[in-house]
């Protein structure tokens, strides 16, 4: 299919891009990657007014540690970021959930913001932006603002960023030593979206869990942050599968799974309760 007519505009610099689109209304929409709105626009799923092309502002671009956080521009793409020495060293989880991030040709053009800002709830990024209590920086014409994780998912496609606003990048805290991660997925081919996905942060301390971060991938309309696990599993020894296991059959509490041809809610509630298992198991090991 063609997408509707729209105008394209091209900016070269943040504030060109800011301006562009405070210009072009609300109706504007922000190209990234456009491996997500590319075929949004092809099936008239989506058809904005003008397209904000962010491919060349040199000021999206990039990772630099930051003192107690990695900075990581938004049109940094999902190889740039899993090749980062910075990224593998200060944020590892990042980088093992951006390695299940589709394909490599995916992964070439596609970008951490286009991902967090598409706010799929089936992508693999938005549950460890919630995990890791990232902070997404955006700029319009106003300014700028800092946008918590926890308040950038507003519901299914659907963020915190305002109409002329565009994301800039994120902030991701170091945690430090003591911890461990894992990104544990469940798909149907290699390729595809996650039928549920657990993000597992765990931090150790004379061998038992002292804190954990758990974030879950397509068990609602926006990423969730498994409390009752992460409440549950606190004062556990690391090597207790009994109790690691009793406290992953919390990670369907305040949940709302979707229901779809992959399947149904009952079937993914059972799915994140495994998942967590063996997200928590591995983060409590590594």
């Amino acid at each position: 299919m063609i997408p509707a007519p729209f105008d394209y505009v091209r900016p070269g610099s943040l504030d060109e891009a800011v301006a562009a689109l405070a210009d072009a209304g609300e109706d504007a929409k922000v190209l990234a990657g456009g491996q997500s709105l590319l075929p949004l626009l092809r099936l008239r799923l989506a058809y904005p007014s003008t397209l904000v092309d962010i491919g060349r502002v040199p000021e999206l671009r990039g990772v630099r540690d930051a003192g107690d956080h990695v900075f990581i521009g938004a049109m940094t793409t999902h190889d740039e970021v899993l090749h980062s020495e910075v990224v593998r060293a200060e944020c590892p989880l990042v980088a093992l959930a951006t390695a299940t991030v589709a394909d490599p040709a995916v992964r070439h053009r596609g970008t951490l913001g286009g991902a967090l800002a598409h706010a799929d709830p089936a992508g693999d990024l938005p549950a460890v932006a919630v995990a890791l209590d990232m902070r997404m920086v955006a700029r319009s014409r106003d300014g700028e603002r800092v946008i918590p994780a926890s308040e950038f998912f507003v519901d299914y496609l659907e963020t915190a960023l305002a109409p002329g606003e565009i994301l800039v990048g994120v902030q991701v805290p170091k945690l430090g030593p003591g911890w461990g991660f894992h990104y544990e997925k469940f798909h149907r081919t290699a390729q595809a979206w996650a039928i549920v996905g657990v993000a597992a942060a765990v931090r150790r301390s004379n061998g038992t869990v002292e804190e954990a971060r758990i974030g879950l991938t397509n068990m609602a309309t926006r990423p969730v942050r498994a409390a009752a696990v992460e409440e549950a599993v606190r004062g556990a020894a690391v090597t207790d599968t009994s109790a690691l296991r009793s406290a992953a059959a919390h990670a369907a509490e305040n949940t709302d799974p979707p229901s779809d041809l992959h399947g149904g809610p009952d079937y993914r509630r059972h799915l994140a309760q495994v998942l967590t298992h063996r997200a928590l198991m591995a983060a409590a090991a590594a």
